[in-house]
């Protein structure tokens, strides 16, 4: 699998530095008259959203010539925090409602954020499925080797409460920063499974296979976008918020296999 126009971010001052030389917030707002819009602007967004959000940032900037969109892709609980220590961003997508409301109760965020998609839960395994793994409760067999995302990331924190609801027990060979990590484990054959967004298994292609966790023990996730406070692109980032939510950008997100809010 292979990510690009992806940032990676550390937290704490070289954040705050990449992202400043990545022209954050560009001093030359837009206009928010259509293609009056120009500029560029730093969208902080789930890990999950990568595919997605990278063709919708392709199709914005070609329907509005002159814009840049630099996306930074991480677990949500990152980008978050991040944002709380004063990481400058125009706009934050979170797998989650909690992360979003800590940047909002930190007064980070300009407006009411607005729902746009949802997710549900999958097993990532090997192709073939050599394990042999048919649910949840397959985890907890002896030999199987299983990591998770860190309990403060929204996919670990969910994945966690999918096993507590199925009553399955499992240690987890590793915690892992986020949900492409965790893809990434299964992938190179340094775990026979993990628990990841059913969109992450699509975006893995042939590389991986997933398998389904019944509705009773999954648990769905909500995604909320918003315009981050003291962006210097409030018109471009208002614009995306738009485009996101708007027909074209739900249509890519369902093509990716996010569901409706």
């Amino acid at each position: 699998m292979r990510i690009t126009r992806r940032i990676v971010l550390a937290i704490g001052g070289f954040a705050c530095a990449a992202l400043l030389a990545a022209g954050c917030g560009d001093a030359t707002a837009g206009s928010s008259d259509g293609d009056d819009l120009s500029g560029s602007i730093v969208v902080f967004a789930a890990a999950s959203l990568t595919e997605s959000f990278e063709r919708i940032g392709e199709r914005f900037e070609a329907d509005h010539p002159g814009t840049k969109i630099t996306f930074s892709f991480a677990a949500s609980s990152t980008l978050a925090t991040q944002l709380i220590n004063g990481a400058p961003a125009d706009v934050f997508a979170s797998a989650d409602e909690t992360n979003m409301q800590k940047v909002v109760d930190a007064d980070g965020i300009d407006g009411e954020p607005v729902t746009f998609a949802a997710n549900a839960l999958q097993i990532i395994v090997e192709p073939g499925n050599p394990k042999g793994i048919t649910s949840l409760t397959d985890l907890a067999k002896p030999g199987v080797v299983v990591v998770l995302a860190a309990p403060e990331v929204p996919v670990g924190r969910y994945g966690t409460e999918a096993l507590d609801k199925a009553g399955v027990t499992v240690t987890p060979a590793s915690y892992e920063q986020d949900v492409k990590a965790v893809v990434n484990k299964v992938v190179l054959g340094e775990a026979d499974a993990g628990i990841v967004y059913s969109t992450d298994v699509a975006a893995a292609g042939d590389d991986a296979e997933g398998i389904e966790i019944p509705t009773d023990v999954n648990v769905r996730a909500t995604y909320p976008i918003a315009i981050v406070a003291g962006s210097g692109n409030s018109a471009l980032a208002a614009a995306l918020v738009d485009y996101v939510t708007g027909p074209e950008g739900r249509r890519i997100l369902r093509d990716a296999g996010f569901g409706e809010p």
